[in-house]
């Protein structure tokens, strides 16, 4: 088969879809890899280490949309790319289609076979390629939490442990999954006062047992939400739908009740947020301000440490990508429902429930169509 990885355009996006290793891999398999140049720079990979890996490389990102079988990326393609689409092509990489119409009717439109990392699950329903970004995305959002708690960007002027003498920074987190349970890690080390809150009763007794008196766990209503974050200096969004819109937990009206210069970090931004007055913002430009709340709704999170991401990312993508070259998406389907999971679009049709259900779109099982 021939793979292709192009440079990410997303802004502020320096994670590349494979690796010098990753292309070894595929290499060593019998595939043909096309790399554009300077694809992986920003994540300290040359184009000599991709050559002397057994790639090809490529000036110009078109050719290699033109070319290739299937395309590996990182973030989901904006619209100069969408407009490369065709029939047959496979796409495998996070599209994050619930909170994204337009890159969905685009798919549907080019026909094409679209594989989507954050909704590709397991035997045990566990997310093994959203796992590595959201253990990232949990840890980072505590330490840009932190900085933008700094008073020269809009914060109350705060540190999280405080020093012996004045109160620490009381952390709120909402969502006891992968990024809640990581975030709360951090908070604890770096000292703070920290709340988790949690539908599942199981999971909030599995983080008292790993966190026990350093942390209060309550169950997440809207009420003990409310109340929480009142007080918080720093709160952490971390709900997920796998594939679908993320449930708006954190409400606007909180807002007016809770401290000037406090920082909201809407890590589910990606899936549309779990702030009701969330929207998404760049590394560019990262925060914003509204009723005296700073809030940080950076899309691409990992993004701001490529390094780490991509090694962390391909270590969990390169084992199911080689499913699929070596068998083709159909027949890498047929014997694994792992792979199956993660087909969001085929042949024009909608193959994920929760993205069909967040856009009142025709859902179609992908087992009727292989």
């Amino acid at each position: 088969m021939k793979i292709g990885c192009v440079k990410e355009i997303k802004n502020n996006e320096f994670r590349v879809g494979l690796t010098p290793d990753n292309v070894k891999a595929y290499v060593a398999a019998g595939h043909h890899v096309y790399i554009e140049k300077g694809a992986g720079v920003g994540s300290g990979f040359t184009d000599n280490e991709y050559v002397d890996a057994g790639a090809s490389v490529i000036e110009d990102p078109a050719d290699i949309w033109k070319l290739v079988d299937m395309m590996i990326k990182v973030k989901e393609p904006l619209g100069e790319e969408c407009k490369l689409f065709r029939e047959g092509l496979i796409l495998y990489t996070y599209l994050h289609l619930a909170a994204d119409k337009p890159q969905l009717d685009a798919l549907l439109a080019g026909k094409v076979k679209a594989v989507a990392y954050e909704t590709l699950q397991e035997t045990d329903r566990s997310l093994p390629l959203l796992v590595p970004m959201s253990q990232i995305a949990g840890r980072l959002s505590l330490q840009e939490g932190a900085k933008y708690l700094e008073k020269r960007f809009g914060g109350e002027g705060i540190l999280l442990a405080g020093v012996p003498g004045t109160p620490k920074a009381n952390v709120v987190i909402l969502g006891g999954g992968t990024v809640g349970m990581n975030a709360c890690k951090i908070a604890v080390g770096m000292g703070a006062a920290v709340t988790i809150l949690d539908i599942d009763l199981k999971r909030l007794e599995l983080l008292d047992t790993m966190f026990g008196s350093k942390i209060q766990t309550l169950v997440s209503t809207d009420s003990n939400v409310e109340r929480a974050v009142k007080d918080a200096d720093l709160v952490i969004g971390s709900v997920l739908i796998p594939g679908g819109s993320t449930p708006k937990l954190f409400k606007e009206k909180y807002l007016a009740g809770m401290k000037d210069g406090a920082v909201f970090v809407d890590v589910a931004i990606d899936q549309g947020g779990c702030g009701e007055s969330s929207r998404v913002t760049t590394h560019d430009d990262p925060v914003f301000v509204k009723e005296g709340v700073v809030h940080y709704c950076v899309g691409n999170m990992p993004g701001a440490v490529p390094r780490t991401s991509t090694i962390a990312l391909t270590n969990a993508t390169l084992k199911y990508g080689l499913q699929i070259a070596e068998n083709g998406l159909e027949e890498a389907c047929r014997k694994s429902d792992v792979i199956c999971s993660g087909v969001n679009t085929y042949g024009g049709k909608l193959t994920n429930k929760n993205v069909a259900a967040a856009h009142g779109y025709e859902y179609t099982d992908i087992k009727t169509l292989i």
